[in-house]
């Protein structure tokens, strides 16, 4: 097959503009209009030489993407993952032209359709339906064959009863549903796909799956599929990439990659501070009005190995001890778990809505415990995702994505060749009858 993606040692570059830390130490009012006068100058002359205009009266070079070099052939689904910041995002606007690259080259071979964020492409003043045609005009496809794919669309989002509303009025979900619905029906040779599916619900993210799953293996089409969903990746991939501080560490068969992720995220974990450690698994930006943050993650006084991980014997109870920084009061907030295995699986999820009920938050620095005690997992180690959402609308308000939780330890509780290499819970409490 054929390449329909080549990228050839690219390279992103930002210019990010600094305060000087004695800019507000002794400044005296002259020099303060001074430096102001001298910053305007500046800035003009940026401008009118056509570079970026930096904040800031000292600038620093920050490299998002350094020398990524790869190849897709057509048909093939290529996942992309890392931890937040890896310069994922700004590899995908590259490739979909929205963001221009510093250097290096990128080929593409047939007509490009993306969806990065929520939003990307849509006019909130325009009705779902108006917004389908715009988006099959700017893919350069003619309204008949928008036409003859408009009825697959609107079924596939479920959004009949709001397509004459204007999207500005859309659930975030609604929004998802529709702008994947659009990319994947209008016959792109290549679908650049964000972690925005996180967005959507369980059931329609299968759907999506689905349909991607579709569009490579039966309609050959190539896709670029970006998520933290480790599971969602093994199934729909068999190359991936892993990118970490804007290069490529691995390239190749997709559970040798995510292998990879895996043992660098457990790396990553030896830091001083737990906090510190958060902001390396946390996929969801917090700005400043976002009312709950994670703080902390642990699980209680236990010791820990060498790589800064706590350690549980087989068959342990265990305390996931959660801390919370809350700015504003939420009245019904949920706090969602799942537990995975290193291979990326799940193996149990559990929230505080199972309990029919939502947690009031109020403003201040909470801890919450969960403590399990019958959960028998099989020596290995084990990975969590956590989010803080509301129940109102199911909105995340903070996320973190494979934090390294614990190991656990098989320390003479049972036989050593009893421990087999397959399965995520070891068993022990079980009765062997034999009948004659």
């Amino acid at each position: 097959m054929s390449n329909v993606i080549s990228v050839e040692k690219l390279s992103k570059r930002y210019l990010v503009g600094h305060q000087s830390a004695e800019r507000n130490r002794n400044t005296t009012f002259r020099e303060l209009l001074s430096r102001s006068a001298r910053d305007v100058v500046r800035k003009v002359g940026d401008l009118a030489r056509g570079r970026q205009i930096i904040q800031g009266d000292e600038i620093s070079e920050f490299w998002a993407l350094k020398d990524v070099s790869f190849e897709v052939a057509q048909g093939e689904v290529l996942g992309i993952i890392g931890r937040n910041g890896a310069g994922k995002s700004t590899l995908m606007k590259i490739l979909s032209r929205i963001t221009a690259p510093t250097a290096g080259r990128i080929i593409l071979r047939g007509r490009v359709s993306s969806l990065l964020e929520v939003g990307t492409g849509f006019h909130p003043e325009l009705t779902g339906r108006e917004n389908i045609f715009l988006n099959g005009a700017i893919l350069g496809m003619t309204q008949r064959e928008i036409r003859r794919k408009f009825d697959e669309i609107v079924a596939f989002a479920e959004v009949e009863k709001f397509l004459d509303m204007p999207v500005k009025h859309y659930s975030s979900g609604m929004y998802v549903r529709l702008a994947f619905a659009v990319a994947a029906h209008l016959e792109p040779e290549i679908l650049i796909v964000d972690e925005v599916l996180a967005v959507g619900d369980s059931e329609f993210q299968k759907k999506c799956l689905g349909k991607m799953d579709d569009v490579s293996h039966k309609e050959g089409r190539t896709i670029l599929f970006v998520s933290h969903n480790m599971s969602a990746v093994r199934v729909l991939t068999h190359k991936c990439i892993l990118l970490d501080q804007g290069t490529v560490v691995k390239f190749g068969n997709t559970d040798d990659v995510i292998d990879s992720y895996f043992t660098r995220a457990t790396l990553t974990k030896n830091l001083d501070q737990e906090s510190k450690d958060l902001e390396f698994f946390r996929q969801w930006h917090v700005d400043d009005d976002a009312p709950v943050k994670i703080l902390e993650i642990g699980i209680g006084d236990l010791k820990k190995a060498e790589n800064g991980v706590p350690v549980i014997r087989l068959g342990d109870k265990f305390t996931i001890r959660i801390r919370l920084m809350v700015r504003k009061a939420l009245q019904a907030a949920d706090i969602a778990l799942i537990i995975r295995s290193s291979k990326g699986d799940p193996v149990v999820a559990f929230t505080y809505a199972d309990q029919n009920k939502g947690l009031l938050l109020e403003p201040g620095k909470p801890t919450v415990d969960i403590v399990i005690g019958d959960l028998p997992l099989a020596p290995g180690d084990y990975f969590l995702d956590l989010g803080v959402d509301r129940i109102v609308d199911g909105q995340s308000v903070d996320a973190v994505f494979g934090y390294p939780l614990l190991s656990v330890v098989n320390d003479n509780q049972i036989n050593h060749w009893l421990h087999r290499p397959w399965g995520m819970v070891q068993c022990q409490d079980l009765q062997w009858i034999v009948s004659r």
